[in-house]
């Protein structure tokens, strides 16, 4: 059994195969909920792709997003004028945010997915494995302390000819 599980960008990244797969999951998104850390690596970074290059449909995808809520204790300001800081209260801001109308929520990173599941606030996990062993890195869900064993079923998966997987999971 190999566990790598790490989910560190710096270590491989999207491919042109699997740039649509993200692109729908943003395009059905209408809120991100993320760290300083992700929110710092993507904007203002896919703002200005989908300037630079209006044909980039994740970037045209990612801008179109109507709020980034950030959650930070040292982020003075945003980047963005839809973007909305967070200091404290992970749990009751985001079951503000599900109670609204709209689309998906999506998030990324590590720190704030993995904190979401031990709140047991993800009602969809969409993860997807590379067939790559890296050996080192930040890996998602490492040291979360769960209340009771997290139950999801899967209902979709995509295999892409590189060999990554894409898993849609619904929590039970």
């Amino acid at each position: 059994m190999v566990k790598d599980g790490c989910c560190d960008h710096t270590k491989f990244g999207p491919d042109e195969e699997t740039f649509p797969y993200f692109t729908q999951l943003t395009r059905d998104a209408d809120t991100f909920v993320y760290g300083r850390k992700t929110y710092e690596l993507m904007v203002p970074y896919w703002p200005d792709v989908a300037k630079e290059d209006p044909s980039d449909e994740f970037a045209r995808a990612f801008d179109t997003v109507e709020k980034i809520v950030v959650f930070s204790r040292s982020l003075d300001s945003a980047e963005r004028e839809k973007t909305k800081i967070v200091r404290t209260g992970l749990q009751g801001e985001v079951l503000k945010l599900k109670q609204e109308q709209g689309k998906n929520i999506l998030t990324g990173g590590v720190t704030i997915p993995s904190q979401l599941a031990e709140l047991g606030l993800i009602d969809e996990y969409h993860i997807v494995m590379h067939p790559i062993v890296v050996g080192e890195g930040i890996r998602l869900f490492e040291g979360i302390n769960l209340q009771e064993k997290l139950q999801l079923k899967l209902v979709e998966s995509t295999v892409f000819k590189s060999g990554a997987v894409a898993l849609k999971y619904l929590k039970q």
